[in-house]
């Protein structure tokens, strides 16, 4: 059986898009370390048009993060399917690493979305604050079952209440990524 073609955003307002984004709930992967919390995405526009992605996550306290650029994939095209180029290891960045970004579904205020892919391999639900109101939660998951996705891979992130911020937080640039290579 064949899956259905996403549907996916159409003119989304990349600068309303920009800004911080929490991730509520993501299908695990070997890209991100599996006991992370306070995950976050930071988006800035750049001049020339592309987005810079510093992508954030703690895990024994620490700040790791990657950093990363996206891009339309078809600047002709109206649907919000985007790439984001990452180069890897992070302390060493040599070799890209290009992956999709397709916006599934954003509300009209620009507070919540929908993070698919065309494999169905990865997913986030993401929201401007650190928690989400159950029933936008459940509605973003149907969302994402009704374009094929198996929520039951989905994995709520603990975000604590504020966030962590600041220069005092231990930084871990690069060492995530590869702890996450190995499971841990």
């Amino acid at each position: 059986m064949s899956k259905k073609t996403m549907e996916v955003v159409k003119n989304l307002d990349i600068n309303r898009y920009m800004g911080r984004w929490y991730e509520i709930a993501s299908f695990p992967s070997s890209f991100q370390p599996r006991n992370g919390v306070n995950t976050r995405a930071i988006y800035t526009l750049n001049e020339d048009g592309t987005v810079h992605v510093l992508n954030e996550t703690f895990t024994d306290g620490k700040s790791g993060s990657i950093e990363g650029t996206a891009y339309k994939a078809d600047t002709k095209s109206d649907e919000a399917k985007l790439k984001v180029k990452f180069y890897v290891p992070p302390f060493l960045p040599i070799i890209p690493v290009v992956g999709d970004y397709w916006v599934l579904y954003i509300d009209d205020d620009y507070q919540y979305a929908l993070i698919g892919q065309p494999s169905r391999k990865y997913l986030w639900i993401l929201c401007r604050q650190t928690h989400m109101d159950d029933e936008i939660y459940n509605q973003l998951v149907q969302k994402a079952k009704d374009e094929g996705y198996d929520v039951s891979k989905l994995h709520k992130t603990p975000q604590s209440d504020p966030p962590p911020e600041g220069e005092d937080t231990p930084k871990d640039k690069g060492i995530w990524w590869i702890k996450s290579i190995f499971g841990k």
